[in-house]
């Protein structure tokens, strides 16, 4: 990596075959740049841009980037960690798919992405309160939203967790097979059977 940007990487590491470098904020944008401009790494594409929540950590949130190079056929994970009042900045001017894929991020987590061209919530309802895949949302307490046929308009409902009563069978079909007369079949009455003869 550019000895300008080596400031900017708090770490690298390898993870099931991919580099995982760890930034800090204020190099974030450097480095993408850097890595989508490379000549030698080409990392043209922006797979995904998610958030991992450790609600014990004082920086809460992991941001991850998943970068693609098309022709060295290799990905790389770009990782920073922040918490969950400070903006991170957005990446949408260096990869146009930065766009929706932080616009999940705030929505489902509640990173804020500070010259978003566009922050609103992408998986919510409108007004909905709270981020849902923080570890601490709470499961119950919230209304939900249908469409009501009988009174033609959307209705607010409380949560409503239902689990209907099941039992499960773990045993295999392929063991415990009982014989067509409910008994275990043996060697001698399979070959009799098949026609078999030794």
């Amino acid at each position: 990596m550019a000895a300008a940007l080596q400031r900017h990487v708090l770490g690298t590491e390898v993870a099931n075959d991919e580099l995982v470098v760890r930034v800090d904020g204020d190099g974030l944008l450097r480095v993408l740049t850097f890595l989508r401009d490379d000549q030698n790494s080409q990392f043209k594409q922006l797979m995904d841009v998610t958030a991992v929540d450790y609600p014990d950590r004082e920086l809460r949130f992991d941001i991850v980037y998943n970068l693609l190079s098309p022709k060295q056929n290799q990905r790389i994970r770009v990782k920073l960690t922040c918490d969950d009042t400070t903006p991170i900045p957005s990446a949408a001017g260096v990869f146009s798919s930065a766009n929706w894929l932080e616009r999940e991020v705030w929505d489902l987590f509640g990173v804020f992405f500070s010259d978003h061209p566009d922050l609103r919530r992408i998986l919510t309802d409108y007004g909905f309160e709270g981020h849902p895949l923080r570890k601490d949302f709470p499961l119950t307490g919230f209304v939900e939203v249908r469409y009501d046929e009988d009174q033609k308009r959307v209705v607010y409902e409380p949560v409503k967790l239902q689990q209907e009563f099941r039992t499960f069978d773990f045993m295999s079909p392929w063991e415990g097979m009982l014989h067509p007369r409910g008994e275990e079949p043996d060697a001698d009455s399979d070959a009799a059977a098949t026609g078999d003869k030794e």
